[in-house]
């Protein structure tokens, strides 16, 4: 891979990851469990992966492989911040007023 291309490959993923973004990230379908780590690959560029089965993350079909440390970084903070807000919404919608510092009005 030239540089070229190589640039251009890392603009696509990384527009790849702010149109995912735009459109609200995962889809609800997706597990909340996910954690996603980044690591390098052997030829210096970066992924961010399930790190509970290894597999590289996809957005919109690409596999978030051969990312800058940058993009990996932002990209897998992402994915995990928006799994943590779903975490949360799921507890509140599942714990009653008391559960949630909501002091309920006494007759």
């Amino acid at each position: 891979m030239n540089a070229y291309t190589n640039e251009t490959e890392i603009r696509r993923h990384a527009l790849a990851v702010a149109i995912w973004e735009n459109e609200g990230g995962a889809p609800q379908q997706d597990s909340m469990d996910h954690q996603y780590g980044r690591r390098v690959e052997g030829d210096g560029s970066w992924s961010i992966y399930h790190v509970f089965t290894g597999v590289p993350a996809k957005i919109h079909d690409h596999s978030m492989i051969g990312l800058s440390r940058s993009h990996a970084t932002a990209g897998m903070l992402s994915l995990n911040r928006r799994n943590e807000e779903r975490r949360h919404e799921r507890k509140l919608a599942t714990c009653g007023p008391a559960d949630r510092g909501i002091e309920r009005e006494r007759p």
